[in-house]
């Protein structure tokens, strides 16, 4: 498939780099902040850090039809490895999600059709949720939870403590997202869809007392439900 040259406009730079500025001073202070209790701690991750945060993949949007942008997920894994090397775990975070952000997009260049897209969606969730509750992530959060946290992209509340969301879940994130703009569905409800549901899944883990939930699923909701109307109309056009 051939690519268009993506261009971010003036406007939507200087609101990312606004976006990221405010964020990294967040990350940076937060850690040094005193604790305020769980709850209000569940809440600002779901509505307030998280959110933030993956603004950043929204305003980046465009560049999912970049060609450079598998070069830019191999060069922000390998920032993100040396800058955990470093104990540099400000930019490792932020390297991390530029990674799998780039991953779910150059991913979605290998799809040819909407329908795959769901299928993908229908899938996912009863894969993650094997790996979460008896798979490999059960095993690599209940054992060796600080390989999970290594490669994660944390979420930080003040007091130090984080929500993370893995690789895959931020890679399905991108993915959905440019799935949404290439396809012409609602971008805007798709990101609201999105993120209010890994937000969810941070308020349902601690109600339920789990460590973790599986994101997937909600992820497959966040990305379905804002444009049921439209797929389903779409799925049904003849070939």
């Amino acid at each position: 498939m051939e690519l268009d040259s993506p261009v971010l406009s003036r406007r939507r730079a200087a609101l990312f780099a606004a976006v990221l500025a405010a964020d990294v001073v967040w990350f940076a202070v937060a850690p040094h902040l005193s604790g305020i209790g769980l709850w209000p701690s569940v809440i600002l991750v779901a509505c307030g850090v998280m959110p933030f945060t993956l603004l950043l993949v929204l305003l980046l949007l465009p560049l999912w039809r970049w060609r450079w942008r598998m070069a830019a997920m191999v060069a922000l894994a390998a920032l993100a490895l040396v800058a955990s090397e470093l104990g540099w775990g400000l930019v490792a975070n932020f390297a991390k999600l530029g990674a799998a952000t780039f991953a779910g997009w150059s991913f979605l260049a290998l799809f040819e059709e909407l329908s795959w897209v769901v299928i993908i969606a229908a899938v996912i969730p009863f894969v993650d949720a094997i790996s979460v509750w008896r798979g490999p992530t059960h095993s690599i959060t209940t054992h060796h939870f600080e390989v999970y946290t290594s490669v994660s992209v944390a979420f930080l509340v003040p007091g130090g403590g984080a929500a993370y969301l893995g690789p895959p879940d931020v890679l399905f994130y991108a993915l959905f997202l440019a799935a949404a703009a290439r396809w012409g569905l609602r971008i805007g409800w798709t990101w609201v869809g999105l993120t209010g549901m890994y937000g969810l899944t941070v308020i349902v883990a601690n109600a339920a007392g789990v460590d973790g939930l599986p994101a997937l699923p909600f992820a497959s909701a966040g990305f379905l439900l804002p444009n049921a109307d439209l797929l389903w109309r779409r799925l049904r056009r003849p070939a």
